[in-house]
């Protein structure tokens, strides 16, 4: 029980360090690995039930060598390639954010060093720390979140490449 109550102090004074803008990031950080965590529920569990629907609707066409059929094997593969990409651009802007909103932290945090300087005259190294650490901790935590987040998406996007290649092949009009 200590160790946690430990954990969370500590985690409350890194926030506390890094300001109001590290905030910002913990909330961009937990919303982009809800939604990568969604699509791999998503990938595991859904995805196999919504090909194995398109495979069932196309497996009881009678034909399928006319235009018509064509037509409906596009169909059938565009509506489940909608729901496989379904999040992905946004989890891709979210990666994109995460090192500009350590880039405000860093301009917060300079914003506050510059204001020391003014009142001090520049000579009280010590409070200028405050806004130096102010300014190089939300700059790190958006890059963490931008490389975390690139890993997660490159790992989606892997798999969501993988399905749409093998529902494709699935879909054959050879028969």
């Amino acid at each position: 029980m200590y160790a946690l109550v430990d954990a969370w102090e500590g985690v409350r004074n890194f926030m506390d360090q890094g300001g109001p803008v590290l905030l910002a990031i913990a909330v961009l950080i937990f919303l982009m690995w809800t939604l990568i965590f969604e699509r791999i529920w998503y990938f595991r569990f859904a995805l196999p039930r919504d090909i194995d629907a398109a495979l069932a609707v196309w497996e009881a066409r009678a034909e399928r060598k006319s235009k018509r059929a064509h037509q409906v094997r596009e169909a059938l593969i565009s509506r489940v390639c909608e729901k496989i990409d379904q999040s992905m651009p946004m989890i891709k802007t979210l990666v994109a954010l995460a090192p500009l909103f350590g880039l405000l932290g860093t301009v917060t945090g300079m914003v506050s060093v510059f204001e020391i300087m003014a009142i001090t005259g520049g000579g009280d190294a010590k409070s200028m720390s405050a806004g130096v650490s102010r300014a190089t901790i939300p700059t790190m935590s958006g890059m963490v979140a931008a490389l975390s987040g690139v890993f997660g998406h490159t790992y989606l996007e892997r798999i969501a490449n993988r399905e749409k290649r093998l529902l494709e092949d699935h879909l054959t009009m050879d028969h």
